[in-house]
């Protein structure tokens, strides 16, 4: 039995579990994939306050440092339920394992968006990838195609101009929509081409492999195809929320709706992070909502 349990372990999640643990409280943190979250994905963080650049990789394995220093629990675990039964939330998860907990805070994050067309999941390891830092290694040299125009889309992109031999960014909009630091430093790559108004219609595959990507430019009303041997897709992110939606309220798109108390409809569960509803979603606001998630835990079990 822990005072509080806390499903996912990204910077929302870990940060939680400092401040409940500084707060006195047992915690057991439960994660599925790796700690970190989305953030470990990031080649390079500038905006992390009082630290002018760091890797994600390196944050996070500072920040799970952290929590196993202050007497935190972990497990890796997929967790499908949380139930309460009369003061006590029983956490039950994929592996068949269950806990008790006295609060629960879900800070279970996103999931990577696809395009949704034809023979997407197949092709996903065969030449679709979502993790520059992870895969891009494997097109050293190679033609790649970079899908979207936000900052994680730009940074990744970046990392792949220091590798491939060319660069295609495809961005359904008339701009980027990433910070500007980054769209220059990127335009400036003499190896990075970007075409703007288009979205990919369709992927071409070879003996099961991507092949290239078919396009269309809205703005033109232009079809058009390039070869490429490998795409990354950065267009957004899903909530992974549903398995816990009796718990909460969520909106039209999935999020928790839940306000900067990062409460819910079910006393003693909390919310916080990329999984609630919020303008932005950056690093320093998740752990702002794992700090605010902690103390109303700690004030719901005192």
């Amino acid at each position: 039995m822990h005072d509080i349990i806390i499903v996912g372990g990204g910077p929302a999640g870990l940060t939680a579990a400092v401040y409940a643990l500084r707060a006195g409280k047992s915690v057991l943190v439960i994660e599925k994939n790796g700690f970190g979250g989305q953030i470990a994905y990031s080649p390079k963080v500038e905006n992390i306050p009082g630290t002018i650049q760091i890797s994600g990789t390196q944050f996070a394995e500072q920040l799970i440092e952290q929590v196993l220093n202050l007497g935190a629990d972990v497990e890796l675990e997929t967790v499908t339920k949380v139930e309460k039964t009369g003061d006590t939330f029983v956490v039950t998860t994929e592996e068949g394992s269950t806990y008790e907990g006295g609060a629960v805070i879900l800070a279970v994050g996103v999931k990577h968006r696809t395009l949704g067309l034809a023979g997407e999941n197949e092709l996903v390891g065969n030449g679709i990838s979502f993790c520059a830092v992870c895969d891009g290694a494997f097109y050293a040299g190679q033609n790649v195609a970079m899908i979207g125009g936000g900052n994680s889309a730009l940074q990744e992109a970046l990392l792949l101009s220091e590798v491939c031999s060319h660069v295609t960014v495809v961005q359904n909009l008339a701009d980027f929509t990433g910070e500007k630091k980054l769209a220059d430093a990127l335009l400036e790559k003499e190896n990075v081409t970007a075409i703007f108004n288009t979205v990919v219609c369709a992927y071409i595959q070879k003996d099961g492999q991507l092949a290239g990507l078919k396009l269309h430019n809205d703005a033109t009303g232009e079809d058009s195809q390039i070869a490429v041997d490998g795409a990354f897709l950065a267009v957004g992110l899903v909530p992974e929320n549903q398995a816990f939606a009796q718990l909460g309220q969520l909106n039209d798109w999935g999020y928790f709706d839940s306000g900067e108390d990062c409460c819910t409809k079910t006393p003693g569960v909390f919310v916080a992070g990329d999984c609630r509803s919020k303008r932005i979603r950056q690093v320093v606001t998740a752990s702002a909502d794992g700090a605010i998630a902690a103390m109303a835990a700690c004030r719901y079990l005192d």
